[in-house]
C-alpha cells in the first residue's frame, strides 16, 4: 500500500475546506435556516443543495456495493478529472501519463493546470504498450489516466496490463469507466486493494442523463477526502440531484436499452463493412465505432449534408482518416447506412 499522503501537494494537505452551517450538524426540515443568505421566501430552489447529497449517495453505495466512504460526486467526469490533478500535482513541476488515443479532457485540464502530459502512444491494435509506459515513469509522474473501454477507439484494454500498470506505479491510476455498461469489465471492486486506484464513472451514458452532468469518483477513503477538501461547495446543484435520484429509485441502467445498443452495434459494425469506402471498422466494447475510411473529411461533409453529425477524428494521432460514429436507435441506424450507401 502506498503512502497517499506522500503524493498529495502540500497545499492541499495544509488546506481548511469551505464549510457551511448545514455541514457541522443533522439537518431537519423543521428548522427555520437563517445562516447562509438564501432568500428565506419558500420556493422549491430557494436553499443550497445538500452539500453532502446523503439520499443521493446512499443510493449510488447501494446499487454498486460501495461504501458511501468511497464515493464523491462531481459536475460530470470532467470535474473530477480536474480536482485529481489539482490534488496531487505542481503546477510546472509534475506530470502525467496519458495512452493516446484517449479522451481530450486530460490533455485540456493538463494545460489549464500547468501540468506537463507525457503522451505514450496505443500500439497498432490500440492496446497498451506496457514496456513504454513503465519506461515513462518518473518522480515527477503522478497520474496515469487510463479510458477503459477506451475513447475514441471504443476497444477496451488487456487486463493483465492494467493490473501490472496499477502495481507498478508509484502514483496515481486513474480508470475512467465512462463506456463501463457496455464492457460489463470493471476496476471498481480493486479500491479495496489498491490503494493509488481511481475509478470514474458517469450518468451521461448508459444510464441516459448526459444533461444532468453528474460523475462519480471512487477510491480510498483517504484519496476521497482529499477530493472532497477541493470540491467546490454545492457543486452538484438541487435539479440534479433530484433528477438522479428519480432515475435511480427506478433502477440504475436500463438494461434492455444497453443490449440493443450492443445489437445494434454489432449489427451496424456488419453493414458498415460493405461500405466500399469504409476500409477497416476497429473492434468496440462501447456504445459507438471508429470506423477508417479513404477520405475523412470528404466523408464528414457529405454526412453532415445529409443531417448527421459523427465525430471527425482524423486529426487525432493513430486516428487518421477515422470517424467515430455512436450507435443510435434501430431507426436511426437504418436512416445512417441508407445514408452511407447513398454517398
Amino acid at each position: 500500500m502506498m503512502k497517499i499522503k506522500d503524493l498529495v501537494r502540500r497545499n492541499i494537505i495544509d488546506l481548511s475546506p469551505y464549510s457551511s452551517a448545514r455541514d457541522e450538524f443533522n439537518s431537519s426540515n423543521d428548522f427555520i435556516y437563517l445562516d447562509a443568505n438564501e432568500s428565506s421566501y419558500q420556493s422549491d430552489l430557494n436553499r443550497y443543495p445538500d452539500n453532502r447529497h446523503i439520499q443521493l449517495t446512499k443510493l449510488i453505495s447501494s446499487y454498486k456495493n460501495i461504501k458511501t466512504e468511497n464515493l464523491v460526486l462531481c459536475n460530470g467526469t470532467d470535474e473530477l478529472i480536474d480536482l485529481v490533478i489539482r490534488v496531487f500535482c505542481k503546477p510546472a513541476v509534475d506530470s502525467i501519463i496519458t495512452l493516446n488515443p484517449t479522451y481530450g479532457m486530460y490533455n485540456v485540464s493538463s494545460k489549464i493546470n500547468d501540468v506537463e502530459n507525457i503522451k505514450i502512444q496505443l500500439d497498432k491494435n490500440f492496446q497498451i504498450d506496457i514496456d513504454k509506459v513503465i519506461s515513462g515513469f518518473n518522480s515527477k509522474t503522478k497520474i496515469i489516466f487510463i479510458t477503459n473501454p477506451n475513447n475514441p477507439t471504443g476497444n477496451k484494454f488487456n487486463k493483465d496490463d492494467i493490473l501490472k500498470i496499477i502495481k507498478s506505479f508509484k502514483g496515481i491510476v486513474f480508470i475512467d469507466e465512462a463506456y463501463v455498461d457496455y464492457s460489463n469489465e470493471s476496476f471498481l471492486n480493486k479500491i479495496y486493494s489498491y490503494n493509488n486506484l481511481i475509478i470514474s464513472q458517469t450518468f451521461s451514458k448508459a444510464i441516459g442523463l448526459a444533461g444532468i452532468r453528474l460523475g462519480v469518483g471512487y477510491s480510498n477513503e483517504e484519496i476521497i477526502y482529499y477530493l472532497k477538501k477541493v470540491k467546490s461547495p454545492y457543486n452538484i446543484n438541487s435539479l440534479t440531484e433530484k433528477k438522479a435520484i428519480e432515475s435511480l429509485t427506478k433502477q440504475y441502467v436500463d438494461i434492455d436499452q444497453v443490449n440493443e445498443t450492443i445489437n445494434e452495434r454489432k449489427s451496424l459494425e456488419l453493414k458498415l463493412k460493405e461500405l466500399d469506402f469504409v476500409s477497416t471498422v476497429f473492434p468496440s466494447n462501447s456504445n459507438f465505432l471508429l470506423i477508417e475510411v479513404d477520405d475523412a473529411n470528404k466523408r464528414y461533409k457529405q454526412i453532415i449534408d445529409h443531417g448527421i453529425v459523427v465525430r471527425n477524428r482524423s486529426s487525432v494521432k493513430g486516428c487518421e482518416n477515422c470517424l467515430r460514429i455512436t450507435v443510435g436507435t434501430p431507426k436511426q441506424n437504418k436512416i445512417l447506412i441508407n445514408t452511407l450507401k447513398k454517398i
